[in-house]
């Protein structure tokens, strides 16, 4: 792994744990759902826009890449991001990123259970140490009186983002990367629009935080994160790329702690490491194991 992809991974992070602390900003404010929308028909127009001045093309995205499109618009964006949106009217922003960074665990349990992926012992052991971290983090946030419905939707959420994750891999390959980003959006923007009024009445007072908060969502965990994210699945592969994911529960609660005031306790920080080692350990355990060359013997006499 190189310094570029080492520091494209390290901004991944950063910018995805990020949205976590704007969200908070945003749902307190305004209906979840029909602010998700309008974000994701924001951020698609301006990535179908941005494919367009590339040279990309919706016409010559594969067969695979359409059904990435469709599942990522639906699993990662109208359901895991929606949850989330949801969710964050009553939960604080770092617990929803540290629940949300278990997705990896899950994918490697989905994996694993369902599809019969092989578990080096290395990876048992990660999915172990994340289920500790989590029922520490778990207990303390309960007993504080955290709303216990908010963490049963971030936890529904990352299940759907591991689903996508889970079926969509290899939607990078054949180019169009920004075009892909751009519609899968769209799809969730379309989707969120027609649930949105059925639950809920847009009311909406303007502040400047509010939409400082919207247009850095909009541009940076939005459009350029996940950007990012396929570039770097591209240079490194999906298996080295997503132990980058390891890192975002550390930069979720330290934006949060910064930007939103909010508290840290000791359960919480020992959770947190602990579902970082998890992560990694699982991450770690999927990397190819170096081939050893062949001895050669020296022809007889």
């Amino acid at each position: 792994m190189d310094i570029r992809a080492i520091l494209m991974g390290l901004v991944f992070a950063a910018m995805w744990a990020s949205a976590f602390t704007s969200t908070r900003m945003i749902v307190t404010e305004v209906p979840p759902l029909m602010a998700l929308a309008l974000r994701f028909a924001l951020s698609g127009v301006v990535g179908v826009l941005i494919a367009l001045a590339m040279g990309q093309s919706a016409r010559n995205l594969s067969r695979a890449q359409w059904r990435a499109v469709i599942l990522l618009g639906l699993c990662q964006n109208a359901l895991y991001l929606g949850l989330n949106w949801v969710a964050m009217q009553w939960i604080e922003a770092g617990l929803a990123s540290i629940i949300a960074a278990t997705m990896p665990l899950i994918v490697a349990l989905l994996g694993w259970v369902l599809m019969g992926e092989r578990l080096r012992p290395l990876g048992v052991a990660g999915l172990a140490l994340g289920l500790v971290g989590v029922a520490i983090i778990m207990g303390a946030r309960l007993q504080g009186g955290s709303d216990p419905v908010g963490i049963a939707m971030c936890f529904g959420a990352a299940l759907a983002l591991a689903v996508a994750t889970l079926t969509v891999r290899g939607a990078s390959a054949g180019g169009n990367v920004m075009m892909i980003v751009g519609l899968q959006m769209l799809v969730g923007s379309v989707t969120l629009a027609v649930i949105a009024p059925i639950v809920e009445t847009w009311q909406v007072t303007l502040t400047p935080r509010l939409a400082g908060a919207f247009l850095y969502t909009v541009i940076v965990p939005g459009l350029a994160a996940t950007w990012v994210w396929f570039m770097l699945v591209h240079r490194i592969g999906a298996v080295r790329a997503a132990t980058f994911h390891f890192l975002t529960p550390f930069f979720g609660v330290t934006v949060a702690a910064l930007l939103l005031d909010e508290r840290l306790g000791a359960g919480d920080v020992i959770g947190v490491a602990i579902i970082m080692a998890g992560i990694l350990a699982v991450q770690l355990s999927k990397a190819p194991t170096a081939a050893i060359p062949p001895v050669r013997r020296p022809p007889p006499a």
